[in-house]
């Protein structure tokens, strides 16, 4: 399966209509911290104490257990895998931003935690093991059957509606991280050289000879 040009579309998608809302929402100039205290807090321009005292609080809290964690893994890595242009989803610690999102967005809790069991019991169910401890070639045989909605059977359901969170957070994760910034080479905003109006544009309109 060859999901990471897709996946991009998604993981951008997700972060315009999630991340970027949070960014947008901020208005007017922020006051400088009154105290050395605050001052020490405010880590990053633009958040307010209280943000980054949420953000910390959030870390510290462990949701998923060692077992849910090593799926997790598992999971993302075979979402986005690592290839000849960046590394795999585990690599840029999407892990972890699942775990940072999940105890962020509390709604997420409770579908991730009995999707990852539902993976579990289906393996144990067809295979004998937990989903980490099953073959490279089954673990691909169970997503190759939840993956894709419209071609799943019924008795995937919980699956399908997993997965589909499962994908949409690793894209998110990975393509919010510095390495999916680079896989897709984004650039950010950058100081610009103006050279004038491109030669061909001033050619079309029989412009070629004016000075601008």
């Amino acid at each position: 399966m060859n999901r990471r040009e897709s996946l991009k579309a998604i993981g951008l998608g997700t972060l315009t209509t999630g991340f970027l809302v949070g960014v947008g929402c901020k208005t007017g100039d922020k006051k400088e911290p009154e105290t050395a205290e605050a001052g020490k807090q405010e880590a990053v321009p633009g958040r307010q104490p209280e943000e980054i005292e949420r953000e910390n609080k959030l870390k510290a809290e462990k949701y998923f257990d060692e077992h849910e964690m090593a799926t997790i893994t598992v999971l993302a890595d075979l979402i986005i895998p690592k290839d000849e242009h960046s590394g795999s989803a585990s690599d840029a610690k999407v892990p972890e931003f699942i775990e940072f999102i999940v105890k962020d967005i509390p709604s997420h809790k409770l579908p991730m935690r009995g999707g990852l069991k539902w993976v579990d019991i289906y393996c144990l169910n067809h295979y004998g093991n937990p989903f980490i401890k099953c073959s490279a070639k089954q673990q691909t045989e169970l997503l190759d059957q939840i993956a894709y909605p419209y071609e799943a059977k019924p008795e995937v359901a919980q699956g399908v509606k997993f997965f589909n969170l499962m994908r949409d957070l690793t894209a998110s994760g990975f393509w919010s991280s510095e390495m999916g910034t680079k896989d897709i080479g984004y650039a950010g905003n950058a100081p610009n050289k103006w050279t004038g109006v491109p030669a061909d544009v001033l050619k079309q309109y029989g412009m070629e000879n004016v000075r601008i």
